[in-house]
């Protein structure tokens, strides 16, 4: 008679390990996580969670402190270049007319800095912060008209703008000169203003004389017919009372 098999042996790993059919990264986070709760409870204490907040608040702080800082510093040195490059066009706009007033050079300290020309030409630094741009608007776009990190080849680009734009200046004053152009316009401007102040006056001085030639009229017709209705009760006062 044969002998009944052996049981097999109880298995006697912890009921807490990971079966074997998980793979190696689920059990280490398992592992990983059996252990931290062992260390820290569930989720760490109502301290340590906020104190961790704190230190973060903290650090993002000054993080945000020194972000802010360094773009203060970045625009501060924007600025003095490009007030640099002002001084050194003080000579070139020295000499422009003086009865020309389109170009007006100041730096501009906005979020962007920009050395203003005039209304449609500016220079402003380019993202190195070191090289100069100097663009202008124009009807089909902005426009490029130079840009180096040199300063002296700013100057030149600058002036040689300075130049073309009193060059148009001069042709457009010639036009205005040959055709009458501002002058004429203006002329029949004011000439059209006399005339329509005229009209009113002229308007109002013909409703003045109506107006009074009315009330002359009605006065008359008023003081006439009182004085024949005090005629005619005075009358009719003498044949009543008086004349029996």
């Amino acid at each position: 008679m044969e002998e009944p098999l052996p049981a097999p042996p109880a298995d006697t790993r912890d009921a807490d390990q990971p079966h074997a059919s998980t793979t190696p990264a689920e059990r280490l986070s398992l592992l990983v996580e059996r252990e931290r709760v062992a260390r820290k409870g569930p989720a760490g204490s109502l301290d340590e969670r906020m104190a961790s907040l704190s230190g973060a608040l903290r650090r993002a702080r000054l993080e945000n402190a020194e972000r802010s800082a360094a773009i203060f510093d970045l625009r501060a040195a924007e600025i003095a270049r490009l007030e640099m490059l002002g001084e050194a066009l003080s000579p070139v706009l020295a000499q422009v007319p003086r009865d020309c007033d389109i170009f007006d050079v100041g730096v501009a300290p906005a979020e962007r800095p920009r050395l203003f020309i005039d209304q449609i030409g500016f220079v402003e630094m380019d993202r190195d912060r070191r090289t100069y741009r100097f663009l202008q608007d124009t009807r089909h776009g902005r426009v490029t008209l130079r840009e180096s990190d040199n300063i002296d080849d700013l100057v030149e680009a600058i002036t040689r703008y300075i130049a073309h734009r009193l060059i148009e200046r001069e042709k457009a004053l010639a036009v205005d000169y040959a055709s009458g152009g501002a002058a004429q316009a203006l002329g029949v401007k004011v000439a059209a203003a006399r005339e329509r102040a005229n009209a009113r006056e002229n308007d109002t001085s013909l409703s003045e004389k109506t107006t009074r030639a009315t009330a002359f009229i009605a006065e008359f017709f008023g003081a006439t017919a009182f004085f024949a209705f005090l005629a005619v009760l005075a009358a009719w006062i003498y044949r009543a009372y008086l004349a029996g």
